[in-house]
């Protein structure tokens, strides 16, 4: 028999109200989640380490009217795609950042997953005000992103992290392959993905104009919507031309019918063919075997996580262990 709960009631005038605030207005406020997402190849982790860069130097972000210069912060970047010495802090330095205030959680022995302790931990260690988790797949953790009970609970570890910290996190994401759909539904998963954060943006190349990218907000539930920014990738980051009257849902619907845009996705259909191999026998196969294969043929641990999510292979646990297995069929 469970023990009976016991019943607590919060009067409002017990509740301290608070302001909300903001790392960039209204695009990514600090205390909460927010998502950058698009397609792959189109400069996320430009665009993240060029923000970076201002924040880290105590510069005020593009569009914004702030009065003082703002102080600088500390910002923690995690990265599952790039490499640290290659590429992040290569780029972060062309983008003018401060090397001293951009730092790394390390994840040398243990990957990092929305609930695990280290990211509070991190934080407050640091004092970071932004903390980037490239992409979604790598860190949110063994769950199935069309389950909503099981993306809330792994969302839910971030959220209060955020809110104890009032750290600024942004969460970078691939979309789905679905041409059509209004573009808060081009997030992979469940809605939940969606529903679970403050903010989400998109970015996004021009379909007519190579070098040309937009960043369009498509959720907010903290102010009203910001503008669609139209900026381009130059070898020392990004540099922001102007604001447009274009909307997301327009500028998706343009790239379906616009075929060849950002860099084919080889190493995904590596993954998936590896996969296929591992299970064609239709026996359940121990998940760190699975992922012991794919590293070994040079397929990172995301690629692997797309690949898996994409063929629909299921995590199931038997007694301490976790295995991948098909999807059943309707012939079993």
């Amino acid at each position: 028999m469970s023990q009976k709960k016991e019943l607590k009631i919060i009067s409002s005038t017990n509740v301290e109200v608070r302001e909300i605030n903001w790392l960039w207005y209204p695009f990514i406020p600090r205390g909460k989640v927010t998502i950058l997402q698009g397609d792959p190849g189109e400069g996320k982790s430009t665009f993240m380490l060029t923000l970076a860069a201002y924040l880290t130097r105590g510069e005020a972000l593009p569009f914004t009217d702030c009065g003082e210069p703002p102080d600088p912060i500390t910002v923690l970047y995690q990265s599952t795609e790039d490499d640290y010495d290659d590429t992040i802090v290569p780029r972060f330095i062309k983008a003018g950042g401060f090397r001293d205030r951009l730092a790394f959680i390390d994840e040398s022995e243990y990957p990092l997953t929305f609930d695990d302790d280290r990211i509070l931990e991190g934080i407050k260690q640091t004092g970071a005000k932004l903390l980037v988790l490239d992409p979604l797949a790598s860190y949110i953790g063994d769950c199935s992103l069309n389950a909503s009970n099981e993306v809330r609970q792994k969302f839910n570890a971030l959220i209060n992290a955020a809110r104890e910290t009032d750290c600024a996190i942004v969460v970078v994401n691939h979309m789905n392959k679905m041409p059509g759909l209004k573009a808060i539904y081009r997030t992979p998963g469940s809605i939940d993905v969606a529903g679970a954060v403050r903010s989400i943006l998109l970015l996004a190349r021009d379909p007519d104009e190579e070098d040309k990218r937009y960043l369009v907000q498509t959720k907010m539930n903290l102010a009203s919507k910001g503008d669609a920014l139209e900026f381009r990738i130059e070898d020392g980051g990004i540099k922001f031309t102007g604001i447009t009257d274009k909307t997301a849902d327009e500028i998706l619907r343009k790239q379906d019918f616009v075929s060849g845009i950002g860099r084919p996705d080889v190493k995904l259909q590596e993954a998936k063919e590896v996969i296929e191999e591992l299970l064609a026998a239709g026996t359940s196969v121990p998940a760190e075997d699975c992922e012991a294969v794919l590293k070994k043929n040079g397929i990172r641990r995301s690629t692997a996580q797309t690949a898996k999510r994409e063929l629909g292979i299921e995590s199931v646990r038997i007694q301490d262990r976790w295995y991948w297995k098909l999807p059943e069929t309707d012939e079993g």
